[in-house]
């Protein structure tokens, strides 16, 4: 497991691709973010045909083309977004910009798959709403927190089983280790990463939503503030929400950059789901003092307790269905809706949390 959560990117053993070489062709544009390896890695086993990777700075090509060989280096965006082969455009570009480079590729005909989070300001959300009735292409988001944690599809699985009965609650930590001597410049820009609620904590909203069968939330309570970092003055390293689902479901999560140094991951991920049948818990990364395999899920309802290890053994169907979902413009990976209202509510709560920050420090003077 990677000592920094920007560059997970991991490789499933159950790789069932979905179309033939050839049949769905696509480019990787803006490398800002590492979790363009995870996407396309993601895409290319369910049978992607990866043509195209820009980046204005070559080092970052080069890098990329050394895991992604097939990959041809293109000398513009433009080369990339108006080539009829290229179906799909993968981005991680900064935070601020992800809304931007979706606004070009949707224009040029092209469905988006975008790192998250996919926007930093809700006017951004709007205008992404009406380019997508506009040209009816995609603009999917790279929540990698469920897709691409074989724990998490498979509590999905439970829950879609009726093993805990209806949920009422998600509870969620998202603990990230900072390592910020490698962290690039714009990750310290407020105005550019969009806030901690905004950035690690939308893949808190997205499992919510999804866990507990919701299709809007109300954000009850959110706050972030800079406990320990005064040298990255506009650095959140801590964050929370509370939610109340339009069902009654409630949900809490925190997020943080206080991964110890001392913890074998970058990160120790944790949800748990409570059921009126039954409760699961998810170590998504590792199952401290215990074992250093993540994945493990564990479950309590009326038939007992038990305790499943699934790493390499659910595979990241969300990458399939969405190469078929491009094809057939269906909505079986992952609805529209869905992508947009996770964001949505991320960026109400990082708002609602900033303007009480705001007015907490005023009165403190």
């Amino acid at each position: 497991m990677p000592k920094d959560g920007m560059f997970y990117a991991p490789k499933s053993i159950k790789r069932e691709a979905v179309c033939g070489p050839g049949e769905f062709t696509i480019g990787a544009v803006a490398l800002d973010h590492g979790h363009i390896y995870g996407m396309v890695q993601g895409l290319v086993e369910a049978g992607a045909t990866l043509k195209w990777v820009y980046d204005p700075d070559p080092a970052k090509v080069e890098a990329f083309r050394q895991k992604f060989p097939q990959a041809q280096a293109a000398s513009s965006e433009t080369q990339v977004l108006t080539d009829d082969d290229v179906k799909l455009v993968a981005g991680a570009a900064i935070t601020s910009e992800r809304a931007p480079l979706g606004m070009r590729v949707l224009a040029a005909g092209k469905d988006y798959f975008t790192d998250k989070a996919p926007f930093t300001t809700l006017e951004q959300l709007s205008l992404a709403r009406e380019e997508v009735k506009r040209t009816g292409k995609k603009y999917m988001v790279y929540y990698s927190e469920r897709l691409h944690v074989e724990s998490a599809i498979y509590a999905g699985q439970l829950i879609d089983d009726g093993a805990i009965g209806r949920v009422v609650q998600v509870m969620g930590t998202g603990p990230h280790r900072l390592n910020a001597a490698s962290r690039p410049d714009w990750f310290f820009r407020h105005a550019q990463y969009g806030g901690i609620l905004c950035d690690i904590g939308s893949h808190q909203f997205e499992q919510f939503l999804t866990f507990a069968s919701c299709t809007d939330a109300e954000v009850n309570y959110s706050r972030v503030h800079n406990f320990h970092h005064p040298q990255f003055p506009e650095l959140e390293d801590f964050g929370e929400a509370s939610l109340t689902g339009n069902n009654g479901a409630s949900g809490y999560f925190r997020v943080d950059w206080f991964t110890p140094d001392g913890l074998g991951t970058w990160g120790d991920g944790r949800t748990v789901i409570l059921g009126t049948d039954g409760y699961i818990e998810l170590r998504k990364y590792t199952d401290i003092a215990r074992e250093a395999q993540g994945d493990q899920v564990y479950l309590v309802n009326h038939e007992g307790e038990y305790r499943f290890g699934v790493k390499g053994k659910v595979g990241y169907p969300f990458f399939g269905a969405l190469i078929r979902d491009c094809m057939e413009r269906t909505e079986t990976a992952m609805t529209q809706e869905h992508a947009f209202k996770a964001a949505e509510i991320c960026l109400i709560a990082q708002q609602k949390a900033m303007v009480d920050r705001a007015v907490e420090s005023h009165g403190s003077k």
